[in-house]
């Protein structure tokens, strides 16, 4: 396969607004191909840089013989089941039939806020 062709693939980029010492950015990798990373001063930039660094990124690993991970297909159920302590169990559902609404209803909630 060729540079042209890995591009096309539907590699996992992550795209996330930091603010640290170095400053306010956007800062990019790439979930499957260790190392590859940029950064830009708006989404849209990074954007753009993470897609050169990519470039750059598999040039390198052809030129090197390196093995070059295909994308990881993600898919979700939307189910996923975790283990808490019994006295947060018991919270969690006296606060969901405060609120009139089910444990599964009520942890979304939290999840999400």
């Amino acid at each position: 396969m060729t540079v042209k062709d890995y591009m096309k693939l539907p590699y996992n980029i992550r795209i996330v607004h930091t603010i640290d010492s170095s400053g306010d950015y956007y800062f990019a990798t790439v979930d499957e191909l260790d190392g590859c990373m940029s950064h830009g001063d708006t989404y849209e930039k990074a954007a753009k840089n993470i897609q050169e660094a990519m470039e750059l990124w598999l040039e390198s690993a052809l030129e090197h013989n390196n093995n070059i991970p295909m994308p990881i297909k993600k898919e979700f159920s939307g189910k996923f089941l975790i283990r808490i302590p019994k006295t947060l169990h018991y919270k969690l559902s006296q606060q969901a039939d405060e609120e009139g609404i089910s444990l599964n209803q009520y942890a979304l909630y939290k999840l999400s806020t």
